[in-house]
């Protein structure tokens, strides 16, 4: 049995822990390497790069849902539906000058101006654009007054009976004639029909006017010996007399306030949405209740005026109207200022921009003159 060297024995031992040492070095390095690449994936897992991020985390202009971002071309037409002329106004009357203008197609060359709402406007922005268009046509048509000719309550309210389904100048020249022959209520109550219907022929429907004027005129005498009354209650049982031949007796010749609601007062108001409102009654309540009660029979003389001159039924003149850039319906009309200047009509009394003269002034019973026709 040979024996190794002692020296190699030695070397042998040392070197055998070495190895083990290293093993286990290379063992932990591997574990380590595992452990930081498990880290690594760990990581972009829980922070997703820009290039790995789901769709649905951060959507790219490409790929963004068209509900989330529409575009001008994918947008749909609810989300911005395209109004018309006539209804993009402002909420209030102090948002006139803020509002967008309005183009109106058609006309040479196109007029913009700026329109007023009344559906989404509030009651007191309501109230304070028909007080403006009130004030300004109250400068437009500074001596406003009935237009038939009357020198005294009987004549007036026979000259308004007369003024139905007609125009005012066809009364006016019918009438001298009808008071000359008949001056009193006792007179014309004792007239023979048939006299009196050659005399109203002019003014259409003279059979039935006939009638009514004859009825008045008896039921004057036999009710309020002979004078017409100061009441409304007693105005609307004469025949042929209702609220608004009441009114225009009421506020010219006795000065009590009242609202004139004719079919130019109901074409305006209902144009300048001050209502919605369609039976006379109940226009004039809507409208009464806009303005204070004594501006009521000077609002009505200041309405009609304009609805005989500018704001016609057929055709307005839109492009001339003072006050367009308050009313609603602008663009129903002529709205080229050179075309809507030949639909004006000049009437008697003057027209605007002509300071108008007063009206003359009737005598009462007393042979006193009384106030100017239109004072109310």
């Amino acid at each position: 049995m040979t024996k190794r060297p002692a020296k190699k024995a030695a070397a042998e031992k040392g070197a055998a822990p070495a190895k083990k040492a290293a093993a286990k070095k290379t063992v932990a390095k591997k574990t380590a390497a595992k452990a930081t690449a498990a880290k690594k994936g760990a990581a972009k897992k829980a922070m997703p790069t820009a290039t790995t991020a789901p769709k649905k985390a951060m959507p790219t202009a490409t790929t963004a849902p068209k509900k989330a971002m529409p575009t001008a071309t994918t947008a749909p037409k609810k989300a911005v539906p395209k109004k018309s002329a006539a209804k993009r106004r402002p909420a209030s009357v102090e948002a006139v000058a803020a509002d967008a203008t309005v183009t109106v197609k058609g006309a040479a060359p196109a007029k913009t101006v700026t329109v007023k709402p009344l559906r989404d406007e509030s009651r007191t922005a309501l109230v304070r654009r028909a007080r403006r268009i009130n004030r300004e046509l109250a400068e437009l048509y500074p001596y406003a007054h009935p237009e038939l000719d009357f020198e005294n309550p009987f004549e007036l309210i026979v000259a308004t009976v007369l003024s139905a389904q007609t125009t005012d100048l066809r009364v006016n020249q019918t009438t001298p004639g009808l008071f000359a022959r008949y001056p009193t209520p006792e007179d014309l109550a004792a007239a023979n029909p048939e006299e009196v219907e050659e005399i109203l022929r002019p003014t259409g429907f003279f059979r039935a006017k006939t009638r009514s004027v004859i009825g008045l005129s008896k039921a004057l005498v036999e009710q309020f010996g002979g004078e017409v009354p100061g009441r409304l209650e007693d105005l609307v049982t004469l025949p042929g007399v209702g609220r608004k031949t009441a009114f225009v007796v009421l506020g010219n010749a006795f000065g009590r306030p009242g609202l004139t609601v004719d079919t130019h007062f109901q074409r305006l108001v209902r144009r300048w949405q001050w209502t919605d409102e369609t039976d006379p009654d109940k226009i004039e309540a809507a409208v009464g209740a806009l303005f204070p009660k004594s501006d009521w029979t000077m609002l009505s003389h200041h309405v009609i005026f304009h609805g005989r001159r500018i704001c016609h039924a057929r055709k307005p003149a839109c492009g001339a109207c003072p006050i367009a850039p308050l009313c609603p319906a602008y663009g129903e009309g002529e709205t080229d200022p050179e075309k809507a200047k030949k639909l004006l009509k000049y009437e008697k009394g003057g027209f605007p921009g002509q300071r108008l003269k007063p009206p003359r002034a009737y005598l009462d019973a007393g042979g006193i003159p009384a106030r100017p026709l239109g004072a109310g």
